[in-house]
């Protein structure tokens, strides 16, 4: 795995052995970024289930202000805090070991993004409610299987744009205030 673009271009993170986490591919990972290019200089960045943190430093590679990594996963928390050592960008993030959930109730940042396991539908009803309830997270994307449907609106939070590749979709949310 490496980084797509930006200051990183090229670098190679380490990854975690297994099936236990499923990275972002590159060509979904390029496209989100494409889309998020006019949005991402200076932003404050989330990646909930962030697995190997592949997508948060890919937002710091491409001018993020900040990332907030969430991983539940002690291993998968361990490697992204090599690969943030690695990359020199340790004074730009902060990694929380823990549940989605909690943290998306009480971090604000100007874009986040969730890429839960795709067989946990709980945990996109529990992340999209905490974030459709805090009404301070200007851009929503959720990562699912193509074949899952997610609500249109979660709170305050409306779906504006879903992009498809292959069995991978992102779905796009922004406050409908």
């Amino acid at each position: 795995m490496r980084v797509i673009g930006g200051e990183f271009r090229s670098r190679r993170l380490k990854s975690i052995p297994g099936l236990e986490t499923r990275p972002t591919p590159d060509r979904l990972r390029e496209t989100l970024f494409d889309v998020l290019a006019p949005r991402i200089q200076g932003a404050v960045f989330l990646d909930a289930y962030a697995g190997t943190g592949a997508v948060g430093i890919e937002a710091l590679s491409r001018g993020a202000r900040r990332c907030v990594f969430v991983e539940k996963n002690r291993g998968a928390a361990a490697v992204i805090h090599d690969n943030l050592a690695a990359l020199g960008l340790e004074s730009r993030a902060e990694v929380f070991t823990s549940k989605a959930a909690p943290v998306l109730e009480r971090v604000n940042a100007d874009i986040v993004f969730l890429d839960p396991p795709y067989e946990s539908e709980k945990e996109y009803e529990a992340a999209l409610a905490a974030l459709g309830a805090s009404q301070t997270n200007k851009l929503v994307i959720v990562q699912h299987a193509s074949l899952y449907a997610l609500p249109e609106q979660a709170g305050a939070l409306r779906r504006y744009r879903v992009l498809k590749q292959g069995n991978n979709s992102l779905s796009f949310y922004a406050m409908s205030v």
